[in-house]
């Protein structure tokens, strides 16, 4: 029985097949009339306008960020000489290909004169950063350089380059107009005729997919169950599973994005260093049982203090922990930082093995800053370790702020503690 309707259903399949190729066959012999007509008015439109305007606005933002940029960071001394070598070679080599090749398309009449004007512009700025070469070449300070004449230059081939891009975006316009004029009749012949072929093979296929259909509600409920089962393994895969905070590897995925965003906007951000104090102490004296409930503890005060979407909390590793905060300030920061440390004690978890206290603490390093392009993607983790260990040298029990990025110092560094 089984053979039967599965060759039933391969019948159908291949009749459904047959007359999808007929009914396309039918609309190529129909459309064929068309095509040269509709070729000419894309390749017009598309190959005349829409490359050039592409390569024009590629050679345009190369002289912004490809050399414009380089040469401002050459002078800051954000880069070496050698660094800077590459990029402007690489850059002018890649203006000349993309300029060649618009160079290589159709113009116009009335186009012609002003391109060569053009023409004659790009060769002049790309003799400055030839010059600009071979004074690396020849190890020149490239401090003293005038940044005044550099953005003279690159404001005139802007205003040039940006008059041609106009030029050639007006030239799209017109062509675009001039295409859909003729597009509108060729697509309702089209319409019509792709209209009686899809009607008469929606009755047909309507035929053929409930055939199919109970197959196809098993094979969606199947993919249902896998998605929820992959979502649980990678939440799972993100979860540390003691405290039901974020892991070390979501750390490493999320620790990235939210540096990069804060660079984006120039906005503040924080990381807290957490660890637990004299915590293999604690563990002596109560046992691993007790460690643990005193780690889901730790973990319950962040996840009540820090409630925000934009506030991640991450258990990474034993008893250590850690937070990152976005549009925080430092005074902000600091009074969570406060919050957690007064939650910690608040709970009066009694720790007869500590140094500092009866009861359980913890000591926090925090580092606060408003993010930048010269932040380093690592110094945030590095520096609240910095300040996690000026808070254990200092008799633990407390957290210890700065804004300060630079090695360790006294200065710009805050702490609390009792």
């Amino acid at each position: 029985m089984q053979f039967i309707e599965a060759l039933k259903l391969r019948n159908k399949l291949f009749i459904l097949f047959i007359l999808i190729t007929l009914g396309l066959f039918a609309v190529g012999v129909m459309g064929s009339a068309y095509i040269n007509s509709m070729k000419k008015n894309i390749d017009s439109l598309y190959f005349g306008s829409l490359i050039p305007i592409t390569e024009l606005n590629e050679v345009l933002q190369t002289y912004h960020y490809g050399l414009e940029n380089t040469v401002y960071r050459l002078s800051d001394a954000d880069i070496s000489n050698a660094e800077a070598k590459l990029n402007i070679v690489n850059s002018l080599r890649f203006i000349n290909k993309k300029w060649q090749s618009y160079m290589s398309h159709f113009k116009r009449e009335d186009e012609v004169e002003y391109v060569e004007y053009v023409n004659v512009e790009i060769l002049s700025i790309n003799k400055y950063f030839t010059k600009i070469l071979k004074a690396l070449d020849n190890k020149t300070d490239m401090q003293n350089i005038s940044i005044m004449t550099l953005e003279k230059r690159v404001a005139i081939i802007h205003q040039v380059l940006q008059k041609l891009i106009n030029y050639e975006t007006n030239v799209a316009n017109y062509e675009r107009q001039k295409f859909l004029s003729n597009y509108d009749s060729i697509i309702f012949q089209l319409g019509l005729i792709l209209g009686i072929v899809i009607l008469a093979l929606l009755s047909i296929s309507l035929y053929v997919f409930k055939s199919i259909q109970n197959d196809q509600t098993k094979l969606e409920l199947a993919s249902k169950k896998l998605k929820i089962v992959n979502k649980k393994l990678e939440y799972a895969s993100y979860t540390d599973s003691l405290t039901s905070l974020h892991n070390r590897r979501y750390f490493n995925l999320i620790y990235d994005r939210e540096v990069k965003r804060a660079k984006r906007n120039k906005n503040y951000i924080t990381f807290m260093m957490l660890d637990i104090d004299y915590f293999k102490q604690y563990n002596d004296t109560y046992g691993h049982v007790e460690g643990d409930y005193a780690l889901k503890s730790v973990a319950k005060v962040l996840q009540d203090t820090l409630k925000r979407p934009s506030d991640y909390v991450f258990r990474l590793g034993g008893e250590e922990f850690g937070v990152l905060l976005s549009d925080t300030d430092e005074s902000h920061s600091a009074r969570l930082a406060d919050e957690i440390w007064a939650g910690i004690r608040a709970r009066e978890i009694k720790h007869e093995g500590s140094k500092v206290n009866k009861y359980l603490t913890i000591s926090i390093g925090v580092v606060c800053c408003i993010a930048d392009d010269t932040l380093d993607d690592n110094i945030l983790v590095s520096r609240a370790d910095e300040m996690l260990y000026q808070a254990k040298e200092r008799g633990r029990n407390r957290y210890v702020i700065t804004t300060d990025l630079s090695a360790i110092i006294s200065e710009g560094i805050k702490e609390k503690s009792i």
